[in-house]
């Protein structure tokens, strides 16, 4: 939430305070939107296999603290091409949605991943409603202490510079890698579960093959010798026994636990191994849903302030900030609630159930971004009423993508994760220049991102939800 809001907190001072103060023309506001879309691209991309090689926590909180930096050199801004660089690295803090799905995803079960991502996302996302009230907020308020508003908006931005950097520190000193302890032990849980069921073998790290390998019988499922698979695999299959505490579980072959464990164990990335999994059909459906309604609530978070105050001059700034805030604010109820639906269906339909609902809520988002772009509202309770519609189903559509994401490829999820996040932005950067190539014909662009949405989503509806023979995920 903190990260977000830092991210967002140009937007609501944009169109009035930050474009008069540095004599902006519109074409360099969007140009500074886009650029700032960019930045977070190019770091959800890193984030991804960051958070396989070194853990989430760490990933997240170096996020944290080299966004940090810019957003408290905003004051020194003086011109357009100042603000575009300063943009480009605040675009840091975008990047820390990555990190905090995948540590979301390590702590919880596949049952109810959904809701656990879905809700930590909502908060995150959130932030880019609370910024509309709180920047605004905060400049009022120096502006009636005394500050001219060249100063004002300059002191604003050390407020999120503060909260990140406790944040951040908070995290590193108070927070666990995982469930059970440091990142690199990762592993060990599972080794120890497997040895209490007859399986045992050395202590060693977890790196290893990211795509899935199906396996027979009680062959090693890497290459080489048997002390090469040991070396990578860490265990190695002796004669199974049941344990008199394990009476009442499922009985399964020993092979079968060590494709479990392994199916689920995030492992150390090559580049060679990662190509696969980024390249799969089952990454591309979760990235091609997140580049519609991610990239589009991006998008729209950046203009929405302004297209208020188009059809709705008496708002002024701080009033349009205050409704546009409330298609952010409206993620801490409506992502969360698509992660609820997404697992329930889930316990009664499986993982194809979780892809439906991408789907399907994709296709009535598309329907309200089409009503909107035609019709154009000039009134308040029409346009607020199709704004909130599609927010419902939008950021629904969001949380329940990053409920399929622990599914596809889950012993890469953090490669998954980058880059279904990056297309997100790809997404909000493609949406955020068709609004610069249409001027302040905003309606025009609502309509096209509703066509594209519908038309991504018919075609991705057929792909399987996870690989054949997938281990793991299901």
């Amino acid at each position: 939430m903190i990260a977000f809001w830092s991210w967002y907190a140009f937007p609501p001072l944009l169109p009035v305070t930050i474009k008069k103060d540095l004599h902006l023309t519109q074409n360099e506001i969007s140009n500074s939107n886009i650029i700032a879309l960019v930045a977070t691209l190019l770091v959800r991309l890193i984030a991804g296999p960051s958070c396989d090689r070194f853990g989430p926590r760490w990933t997240f909180a170096g996020c944290l603290l080299l966004g940090a930096i810019p957003t408290a050199l905003a004051g020194t801004v003086h011109n357009a091409t100042g603000l575009m660089v300063l943009r480009f690295f605040v675009g840091i803090l975008g990047g820390s949605f990555v990190p905090c799905q995948v540590w979301s995803t390590g702590f919880f079960d596949k049952n109810i991943v959904g809701t656990a991502n879905a809700l930590t996302a909502g908060f995150g996302n959130a932030g880019g409603g609370i910024t509309y009230f709180l920047m605004p907020a905060i400049f009022d308020s120096l502006v009636g202490d005394g500050l001219r508003p060249h100063v004002a908006w300059r002191v604003d931005f050390i407020v999120p510079f503060i909260c990140i950097t406790v944040v951040a520190i908070a995290l590193i000193i108070c927070c666990p890698d995982t469930p059970t302890g440091k990142w690199s032990e990762r592993h060990l849980a599972a080794q120890t579960n497997l040895a209490q069921h007859g399986i045992t073998g050395a202590v060693v790290d977890v790196p290893g093959e990211l795509t899935d390998r199906a396996t027979t019988g009680t062959e090693s499922p890497s290459h080489g010798s048997g002390s090469d698979s040991e070396k990578k695999l860490g265990f190695e299959a002796i004669e199974p026994k049941q344990p008199e505490g394990f009476a009442h579980e499922a009985q399964i072959g020993e092979q079968q636990m060590l494709d479990t464990a392994r199916g689920e164990i995030v492992v150390k990335p090559s580049f060679r191994e990662a190509l696969p999994v980024v390249f799969s059909p089952q990454t591309l459906v979760t990235c091609g849903g997140y580049f519609c309604s991610f990239g589009t609530e991006l998008a729209v978070n950046s203009i929405l302030g302004t297209y208020y105050i188009k059809n709705f001059p008496s708002l002024k700034q701080t009033g349009s900030g205050n409704w546009a805030a409330m298609f952010g604010l409206l993620n801490v109820v409506f992502r969360p609630l698509g992660g609820v639906i997404s697992d329930q269906i889930y316990r009664r339909t499986g993982v194809w159930g979780k892809k439906f609902l991408i789907h399907i809520l994709a296709i009535i988002t598309g329907i309200f971004l089409i009503a909107i772009g035609t019709t154009d509202p000039h009134n308040k309770n029409t346009m607020f009423g199709l704004i909130a519609g599609m927010a419902f189903f939008l950021e629904a559509g969001n949380g329940a993508n990053f409920s399929l994401v622990p599914h596809v490829h889950p012993h890469a999820n953090g490669i998954v994760s980058g880059c279904t996040g990056a297309s997100g932005n790809f997404g909000g950067i493609i949406f955020a220049i068709i609004f610069r190539y249409h001027g302040k014909d905003y309606a025009t662009v609502f309509w096209i991102i509703g066509v594209m949405t519908i038309a991504i989503n018919l075609a991705l509806s057929w792909i399987k939800p996870i690989p054949k023979g997938q281990i793991g995920g299901h």
